[in-house]
């Protein structure tokens, strides 16, 4: 059965609008590439890199509730302050993150990253300092690893002991670009 596009979309902003939709979804292009962003009433839960929405909409599912739809409108607030970001319009964000679903470590260094200022950068050594365990570099690194929400919490900010780019998991070309971008310089993606 084939929906029209005008009563699809009808359809799609009733259910945003119902306070039983858990999670609402939709995918945006950026400089770096599609981006699946992802809310629930109590704020951004996803920002994912080279997303596959089947596989987003059953995570995220299986971590808030069933009830996951792509509803655009509901995102228009955080797809506005990434295209401010990505213009070099915006040095922070004003987003509410729904980081419930995680561990308390996680939500600690998760926490803490958020912190870093645009432009600057720190050490997966000085980032577990700042959060009172300077021997836990590698869980940090571990925690980072899986932060759900790029870009809005800056893991691209965070380099090895050397300075070295490593341990992005949108991928080092990636990492360069939104280090580039905060020093002038983005170059897109292809």
């Amino acid at each position: 059965m084939n929906v029209s596009t005008d009563l699809d979309r009808r359809f799609r902003d009733a259910a945003a609008s119902e306070p039983a939709l858990e999670v609402a979804y939709d995918v945006t292009e950026s400089p770096v590439g599609p981006l699946l962003l992802a809310a629930t009433d109590r704020g951004v839960c996803r920002i994912s890199f080279e997303p596959e929405p089947e596989a987003e909409v059953d995570r995220l599912a299986r971590t808030f509730g069933r009830s996951v739809l792509r509803a655009p409108r509901r995102l228009d607030s955080a797809r506005r302050q990434l295209d401010e970001y990505f213009s070099g319009e915006r040095r922070s964000f004003e987003l509410e993150s729904d980081l419930r679903a995680l561990p308390a470590f996680q939500r600690l260094v998760l926490t803490e990253l958020a912190r870093i200022p645009w432009g600057e950068t720190t050490s997966y050594g000085r980032l577990a300092a700042r959060i009172g365990k300077p021997r836990a570099a590698r869980a940090v690194g571990g925690a980072l690893n899986r932060n759900p929400i790029a870009i809005v919490l800056p893991c691209h900010r965070v380099l090895g002991s050397t300075g070295s780019l490593v341990g992005y998991a949108g991928g080092l070309h990636r990492k360069r670009a939104l280090l580039g971008l905060e020093q002038g310089e983005l170059t897109l993606l292809e």
